[in-house]
């Protein structure tokens, strides 16, 4: 008599945002979308590759009622059944809370509540009910989980997205019903604990740094991003951060693992789109996007003029929109050229002050974001500014590439692991990188993004033909799951997927 297989190890995904899950997962998934960032799509590509690969994947978020559209309990209480009754257990566990129910965004003013219910349902129902042999964890609203699972002996993997953390007591934690003394010795303070009972009302925890220090191991979402945090660099990652981060390194206990943009960004399929094209077409299909973005911002209609496109919030501290308030009149009375904004933000408002006085309205649009006009700018320019003084990933250097837009960035961080320089000769590279955080920087850089662009236009195509083919084989939600499948599998020593 044969014996019974080995049981694969048990996934716990605990994230505060997602876009979908699969379908097989129950009648709720598809109805379950609650996203303010990139850590929604990688959850979600992450769960559906662990699901469709045969692995044992729970996955624990809020029930935001209102943005599942799930506002009546009793319509709820009927969908849980159905996915109750459809799966020989459940997978999607939604932690119950009023904080939840009746939000329409994810983060918001009560931040520190909606992370301390969420964790409490986790800690309390979810953790014990699924019994997981893994927990993977995201970001600050989930940092005391790790500790909980150390505790307990279960490993635990934590994702990095974003370096923001929230600092609250053990008092604060334990008056949400967290039982805060039964893993308080796993947790990183402002400083250290002399014992719980001294450090229970006026020591308190940092909630990302604890994530970090309790973790078997850490990621952030690039490889860069990481080297520079342990290096030394930016200087506004606090020293907690940057210690632990710097301890797990060294101990072999933290690498990056890029994001990928999601699947709706291919311009053969994209909805948004009215003209459709891949490497083969991509001279008509450019050509006619162009046309319509032109037409659309109220710019010159001219398919040949070089094309650039903002894509990013304008946001002056991180994302480097004032390096192209300063030479744009510059840039677009020099060169044959057009600039398209398609971004909120604070900085806008200089982008318009600019456009009106120089009146450059026919060569430079601005407009709020809205997410057909962003399709549609992939589409229609030849290139995109990336110019942040710091990028824990990026996004838009990955999804333009795929549209036949190549990046113009600052070689920083996400941007240095996915944006290489154009070398025609060598028939390798997908964009144009500046090395130095300054005007000449980024100007030297748009120069060398316009010689490309007066390149015959055959050999201009054949590149980025190669550009679109290979960004799409290589920016995918595929590729981001099995480097997070691989780091299960080393941490568990075991396979996780059937």
């Amino acid at each position: 008599m044969s014996e019974n297989p080995p049981r694969r190890p048990r996934i716990l995904v605990v994230t505060p945002e997602i876009t979908y899950l699969p379908e097989g997962m129950g009648n709720l998934a598809q109805r379950m979308c609650a996203k303010a960032g990139g850590l929604a799509d990688v959850s979600a590509s992450l769960v559906k590759a662990l699901y469709d690969q045969g692995a044992d994947v729970h996955v624990a978020l809020p029930n935001y009622r209102r943005m599942f559209h799930l506002d009546v309990a009793s319509v709820f209480d009927n969908e849980f059944q159905k996915v109750s009754r459809a799966l020989p257990e459940q997978r999607i566990h939604l932690a119950q809370d009023r904080v939840f129910y009746h939000r329409s965004s994810v983060y918001g003013a009560e931040n520190h509540l909606i992370a301390l219910a969420f964790q409490r349902e986790v800690i309390n129902h979810t953790i014990p009910q699924v019994r997981p042999d893994l927990i993977h964890c995201n970001d600050w609203m989930t940092g005391l989980i790790p500790a909980v699972a150390k505790r307990h002996g279960i490993a635990s993997l934590f994702t990095v997205h974003n370096i923001h953390s929230e600092h609250l007591t053990l008092a604060q934690i334990e008056d949400r019903g967290i039982d805060a003394a039964d893993f308080w010795q796993h947790l990183y303070y402002r400083r250290a604990p002399w014992s719980y009972e001294e450090s229970r009302g006026n020591n308190q925890v940092d909630l990302l740094t604890s994530g970090i220090f309790a973790a078997d191991h850490v990621n952030t979402v690039s490889p860069t991003f990481l080297e520079e945090i342990v290096g030394g660099g930016h200087g506004f990652i606090p020293d907690a951060i940057r210690n632990e981060l710097r301890g797990k390194k060294h101990s072999d206990c933290a690498t990056g693992i890029l994001n990928a943009p999601d699947a709706i960004f291919d311009p053969a399929s994209d909805p948004y789109l009215t003209s459709h094209f891949g490497p083969s077409d991509l001279v008509e299909g450019k050509r006619l996007n162009k046309l319509e973005l032109q037409e659309r911002l109220g710019l010159e209609g001219d398919p040949d003029v070089p094309l650039f496109y903002w894509p990013s919030r304008l946001d002056p501290v991180q994302k480097g929109c004032q390096l192209l308030t300063e030479i744009l009149h510059e840039l677009v009375t020099k060169n044959r050229m057009q600039i398209a904004v398609v971004a909120s933000g604070t900085f806008q408002k200089h982008f318009h002050n600019i456009v009106k006085s120089h009146g450059l309205y026919n060569r430079v649009a601005v407009r709020d974001f809205d997410e057909k006009l962003s399709h549609l700018a992939y589409a229609g320019s030849d290139f995109i500014f990336m110019p942040s003084s710091f990028e824990p990933c990026g996004l838009p250097q990955m999804i333009s590439p795929k549209y036949g837009s190549l990046t113009v960035a600052h070689d920083t961080g996400g941007l240095h692991d996915t944006v290489e320089t154009m070398n025609v000769e060598a028939n390798t590279g997908n964009g144009f990188l500046f090395q130095h955080f300054n005007t000449d920087g980024l100007r030297w850089a748009v120069g060398e993004a316009l010689r490309f662009h007066a390149l015959p236009a055959e050999q201009r195509a054949t590149q980025i033909a190669r550009v679109m083919t290979e960004s799409s084989a290589r920016f995918n939600h595929e590729a981001t799951a099995a480097a997070y499948i691989r780091r299960y599998e080393q941490m568990l020593k075991t396979p996780v997927t059937a």
